[in-house]
């Protein structure tokens, strides 16, 4: 009888793993997690062990794809996300040598994010952890980009981290792999949304050096040979004296900018106006330094309240944005004024990733925390706020921040 190529593959990976096991001791002794992430437009699997070495992982990107429709359309991230899901996890397994059967737990990404997205990873993680008998281990997206430095610097609680990406921006002191104090987030859209928007508006696709770059790392390239100070944009919430965020009127005083540019240069909207760079630059400028005061003051915050350790406080830069080196620049600044380490994960782990949500599975694993039974019913939240919210704390405390000078070079 011929053994069908699902059974001789099933032997391989056997064969595969009882090598490794033997030759290097690694996946015998230690949990393994497989991580899963399908939040936006990602589709990310990876397996870690407990000490944080990867084992294997695989990654599908949509960016193409939602670069030529213009933004990302929820219905074909879905589409997207169901087609390469089980393909992504397949692959994370065999590079890893693992079977399901020698799984610990699965993590996957329930919040917060895109509905439609996230259904794809919670229904493909519930069949796979129900039909393997596995531990289910469901993850706040944010609080994954908050731990991932864990997994490459021994960092102790509490740390502040502040994240910022396309979705998402906040600032928030780690007390404890679940315990979060939130001191600000966005009031209106992320800062990585700015971006894109702006990217978009100033059609940058049609730049001969930006037509593969998302919206961000197009503003990013082109800033280099801008000049920020031809369009000083106001930096937003200058008068308001807590943490939180906004970029939504940014936004508007720069489509006013740039409609005011085309009628001066007589084009249309979709052409690319000669003065792009100089509007890139001073967009990217007034996005870092929004960034970089409400994270001072969330540092004075922490120090006032002493939310920090007295020895070697910690500033956690992490999310999708954090991989922009201007924006990197400006936050040193303000860590360095302050006294505070720096830590920035590379930007691949910056970036969405199974690897991040199968190390905060791990983190979890190890304390025993939110760990399920596979036939637990779980539900995706589209809005989930991290930690305890304390930014009525802040704003009560109405620090003014001391003036701090933004010489940054490209």
């Amino acid at each position: 009888m011929f053994l069908s190529k699902a059974k001789i593959l099933q032997r391989l990976l056997q064969f595969r793993h009882t090598l490794l096991s033997s030759t290097f001791g690694k996946v015998s002794c230690s949990r393994l997690v497989l991580g899963i992430e399908t939040s936006c437009d990602d589709t990310g699997a990876a397996v870690l062990d407990e000490t944080g070495v990867i084992l294997g992982e695989s990654l599908h990107s949509q960016t193409q794809v939602h670069l030529r429709t213009g933004g990302i359309i929820p219905t074909v991230a879905q589409q997207l996300h169901r087609e390469n899901i089980e393909r992504v996890v397949q692959e994370a397994l065999e590079r890893s040598g693992v079977l399901p059967s020698q799984l610990s737990a699965v993590a996957t990404t329930v919040k917060p994010g895109l509905a439609l997205s996230l259904g794809i990873g919670l229904e493909f993680s519930q069949r796979f952890v129900r039909m393997h008998n596995k531990p289910f281990i469901p993850i706040h997206h944010m609080e994954a980009h908050a731990l991932t430095v864990r997994m490459l610097h021994p960092v102790a609680f509490p740390f502040l981290v502040l994240l910022v990406s396309g979705g998402h921006s906040l600032l928030a002191v780690a007390r404890g792999v679940d315990d979060f104090l939130l001191l600000g987030h966005s009031l209106d859209e992320a800062p990585g949304d700015t971006l894109d928007k702006v990217a978009r508006r100033l059609s940058l696709i049609k730049h001969p050096q930006c037509s593969t770059l998302s919206g961000g790392q197009a503003i990013e390239l082109l800033s280099k040979d801008g000049d920020r100070a031809r369009f000083p944009f106001r930096t937003p919430m200058g008068q308001m004296h807590d943490c939180c965020f906004s970029f939504a009127g940014l936004r508007n005083q720069i489509t006013m900018t740039i409609e005011k540019k085309e009628a001066e240069e007589g084009i249309e909207q979709g052409t690319l106006l000669s003065c792009a760079n100089d509007i890139a630059a001073a967009t990217q400028h007034t996005v870092a330094a929004h960034l970089a005061k409400r994270t001072h003051r969330a540092i004075l915050f922490c120090k006032a309240n002493g939310l920090l350790p007295s020895h070697t406080p910690t500033l956690v830069l992490s999310g999708g944005v954090a991989s922009n080196q201007y924006i990197r620049k400006s936050i040193t600044i303000i860590t360095e004024t302050t006294g505070l380490r720096l830590l920035c994960p590379p930007s691949k782990f910056c970036t969405d990733n199974g690897v991040m949500i199968a190390w905060n599975g791990v983190e979890r694993l190890r304390e025993g925390k939110g760990i399920l039974p596979p036939h637990v019913d779980v539900r995706y939240e589209p809005k989930a706020p991290l930690g305890v919210d304390m930014t009525e704390e802040v704003k009560a405390a109405a620090i003014k921040l001391p003036s701090v000078r933004m010489k940054i070079l490209n």
